[in-house]
């Protein structure tokens, strides 16, 4: 399949998953055998916000997430620091560069030696551009096991160009579709109320459009802040529309 081809049907994703899965297996292909992407609307200071807000991505396995994500070890991975600092490609050779020459963290070398246990040495890392100083995207493309980073240096040089293209893609993609959690997803009635809210409409004329009562409305708007942990009803709306689940296009 020519770039081409690989572009018009990634665009053409109806859901996260199916993207996902897609791209894991372009990625395959080119040989990074593992993948993880990480998205925040909520970047402040050294903050990222609450991980649950997080848009997070990986076929790793769920041990590793659980200490990657769970433990909160990214915060610590030089790779993710990187990100958080610049925009553009970065190979891993950096990490063993830095290791070498024990400049390094304590905490920094915990996520690398668990790297290497787990055979990941070599890679390279996307940093997307922000589309607000409060965002950030990132690509984590990790060599097969035990690859070395010479070797994965050699499938850039050959095949660079259409991966950043296709990452891309790939990203900005995933910005335009619903990005939530069980936990998170808003019911038809609590997402009907908030696009009202956005027109504009007050409680009593929400009612009337709804065909409920002032205190039916009242109790959606709610739940709709306590689904988003929110505590107005205009940061629920903002938030839901961050998360793509208003004001989209359904495929």
């Amino acid at each position: 399949m020519n770039l081409a081809s690989v572009i018009d049907k990634l665009t053409n994703m109806p859901s996260i998953e199916e993207l996902w899965s897609l791209h894991c297996e372009l990625m395959n292909d080119f040989g990074f055998e593992k993948i993880f992407y990480g998205f925040t609307h909520y970047r402040l200071g050294r903050s990222l916000g609450d991980p649950e807000d997080f848009v997070v991505l990986s076929n790793h396995e769920k041990e590793y997430m659980d200490w990657f994500i769970g433990e909160s070890m990214y915060f610590d991975a030089p790779m993710v620091r990187w990100a958080l600092k610049n925009e553009g490609i970065r190979s891993w050779g950096i990490v063993r560069e830095l290791a070498e020459a024990g400049e390094m963290s304590h905490e920094e070398m915990l996520v690398v030696n668990r790297n290497r246990q787990e055979g990941f040495v070599s890679g390279y890392t996307i940093s997307f551009k922000s589309v607000s100083p409060r965002s950030k995207g990132a690509i984590a493309l990790t060599g097969a096991r035990n690859a070395t980073q010479e070797m994965v240096d050699d499938i850039w040089a050959k095949h660079g160009a259409d991966i950043i293209a296709i990452n891309n893609v790939v990203h900005l993609k995933i910005l335009s579709l619903p990005h939530i959690g069980p936990k998170r997803e808003l019911t038809t009635r609590q997402l009907e109320a908030l696009h009202w809210v956005g027109d504009g409409k007050t409680t009593a004329d929400m009612a009337l459009l709804m065909g409920l009562t002032p205190a039916t409305v009242e109790k959606h708007l709610r739940l709709a802040r306590d689904v988003l942990s929110v505590e107005t009803t205009a940061q629920a709306v903002l938030k839901a529309a961050l998360q793509n689940q208003m004001f989209t296009v359904e495929y």
